[in-house]
């Protein structure tokens, strides 16, 4: 496999500082999910296009149907993930919805198991179960809170899955197409089902205030064109379940700002629970071989 310039770790560590903004982003814009999430995916087609029709548009002639189709299956399920998750931020907090939506692994490693035969080990599984438990403490509190946060945080679950699954197509499809094409393939796929679900739900297009069109624009400039593209590019090198993992550190800085902005102070559940997910994330990367080596020159 082709060597990037850069290690790959580098640019998901800005990817996961620019996603980590979307949900407060989000929160602030006074529209409704489809629309949020509509205007997030057309901005950032519109920035990308004078850069794919300058130097990209050839590729398009390279695709395959298995191309074409795993692309544009990506950019449905980027859509529907993006619907559900903004929607569960009007029902639960920032801190226990970008948890839920971040706990990729959990689906991750069936995925990449099954599609890609990339083995899980007892750690994983390990790791991953640790990570369910810290989840079912954020959601059960939330239930004790409030019926509407539980129903937030279902959504957020779902919106967990959804994303998964569009990069367990993006890692298939990112390993022949180059990083702008496929981007603007599964961008512009949703941005059209984005178009239609608001059509069909009869949300308003418009008008909006100044500060809502700041939103969307952020939106599509910080989470999209930093940190999902990054994604899409680091995803050539690395496995689903790698970018999966570095998501998880995304409720941290989220939830800190939502402290701030929102004054979405936490309760002790969410707190335990978000600990225990973090000690699944680190049990997942701490390398297996060096606990071996360690423990056994301890011996």
């Amino acid at each position: 496999m082709e060597q990037p310039k850069i290690h790959p770790y580098l640019p998901i560590f800005i990817g996961v500082v620019s996603v980590s903004l979307s949900a407060i982003f989000v929160k602030l814009a006074n529209a409704e999910a489809g629309i949020i999430a509509f205007y997030r995916m057309l901005f950032s087609v519109i920035i990308m296009a004078p850069l794919f029709f300058w130097k990209y548009t050839a590729e398009l002639k390279q695709l395959s149907k298995r191309d074409w189709l795993f692309s544009s299956i990506a950019g449905v399920f980027l859509s529907f993930h993006f619907i559900l998750w903004f929607e569960s931020l009007n029902y639960t907090s920032v801190a226990s919805s970008t948890v839920l939506v971040t706990l990729q692994p959990i689906f991750a490693f069936v995925g990449t198991y099954f599609f890609f035969k990339e083995e899980i080990t007892v750690k994983t599984i390990f790791a991953g179960a640790i990570a369910i438990i810290g989840s079912v403490l954020i959601s059960w509190g939330d239930f004790k809170l409030s019926g509407t946060a539980f129903y937030g945080d279902i959504l957020a679950l779902i919106a967990c899955a959804l994303i998964t699954a569009y990069l367990l197509f993006g890692q298939d499809v990112r390993k022949r197409l180059s990083l702008v094409t496929y981007t603007m393939i599964v961008y512009v796929v949703s941005t059209i089902t984005l178009f239609l679900y608001v059509v069909i739900k009869g949300e308003s297009f418009g008008p909006y205030s100044t500060i809502d069109w700041i939103w969307f624009i952020l939106l599509a400039i910080v989470p999209n064109l930093l940190g999902h593209t990054l994604f899409n590019w680091s995803i050539k090198y690395v496995s689903t379940n790698v970018i999966s993992i570095a998501i998880l550190f995304e409720p941290i800085g989220a939830a800190v700002l939502a402290i701030f902005i929102f004054q979405e102070y936490l309760i002790a559940t969410q707190i335990i629970g978000g600990l225990v997910v973090i000690f699944g994330i680190i049990l997942f990367v701490i390398d297996d071989k060096k606990i071996l080596k360690y423990f056994s020159k301890k011996a």
